[in-house]
Parts: C-alpha cells; sequence; structure tokens
C-alpha cells in the first residue's frame, strides 16, 4: 500500500524535521535515514518541487524542511510522491457495473478511505514526540551516544 518511495520520503522529511533547522547533505541524511544516496535525491527533488523542503548549495547548504512538522501531515507527503487511487467507478470498466462499485471494489475502497484519514490526521510532529519501544530515525543520534561513551 506504501511504496517504497514514499517511506524513503518519509524516512526522510523525519529525519529533516528532527534536525531543528539544520541543513543537511544528501549523503548525511540517507546515511541517517539508510536510503541508498540515488534513490534518495531523486525523492528530495520531489519534495523540493512541491515545496516541503529547501535545499541550499555551498559551504554550510543542505537540505532542511520548509514547513512546520505540526502542520505537515503523513498524508501531504504520501499525496506528492505516490497518492492513494481511490476506486471512483469500475476498474474493469463493466458496463452493468455503471457509477456503482461491486462489493469486492466498494470493500477496497473504503479501506483506502480509512488509510487516508489516518494519514490525514496524523502530522509529522506527532510521529516524533510521540513514545516509542524503538527510535524514530535515530541512527545519528545512537552513534553520538556511542562515540560519547567511547571518548569516557
Amino acid at each position: 500500500m506504501i511504496t517504497q518511495t514514499t517511506e524513503y520520503a518519509l524516512r526522510a522529511v523525519v529525519f529533516l524535521a528532527m534536525s531543528d533547522g539544520q541543513a543537511h547533505t544528501t549523503a548525511q541524511i540517507a546515511e541517517g535515514t539508510k536510503v541508498p544516496s540515488a534513490y534518495l535525491s531523486k525523492v528530495l527533488q520531489s519534495l523540493s518541487r512541491a515545496g516541503l523542503v529547501s535545499s541550499q548549495r555551498g559551504l554550510g547548504g543542505g537540505f532542511t524542511l520548509a514547513v512546520d512538522p505540526a502542520e505537515l501531515s503523513i498524508l501531504e507527503i504520501v499525496e506528492i510522491v505516490d497518492p492513494i487511487l481511490r476506486i471512483k467507478s469500475c476498474p474493469m470498466g463493466l458496463p452493468e457495473h455503471g457509477g456503482a462499485l461491486c462489493s469486492l471494489h466498494k470493500c477496497i475502497d473504503e479501506a483506502l478511505a480509512l488509510v487516508e484519514g489516518t494519514l490525514s490526521r496524523s502530522s509529522i510532529k506527532e510521529l516524533i514526540d510521540a513514545p516509542a519501544r524503538a527510535g524514530l530515525c535515530t541512527v545519528k543520534k545512537k552513534r553520538r551516544r556511542a562515540n560519547a561513551l567511547m571518548r569516557k
């Protein structure tokens, strides 16, 4: 239901949202999110064209989140990268269905509507702030902690 490209976009946005406005290069984001750098570059271009991330070239440049994570829903990112396609008419083109969906396609569309609703009600900030058993895009933080322990 969620494509790999969408997953990568969500990881990148969460990573940038956790960076408190600090710019990161594609390589840094790729390392922190475990996304292949070449693939991530294309994802970041899509997010940049949509106005979700800003990029700056040169020394100290990189990508930053261009919107408030509290105002950015997961669905907005999904819709930019790989929109959820709702079923509006019979996918088989059966004329006897007219404008109505059969029970199978109605059930699938209702499930898609639930997913859409859940993703629209969940902001990036909520993801970051939510207590979790496992960290969220915390590769960088774990390394810092490990490095600090090694220095002692």
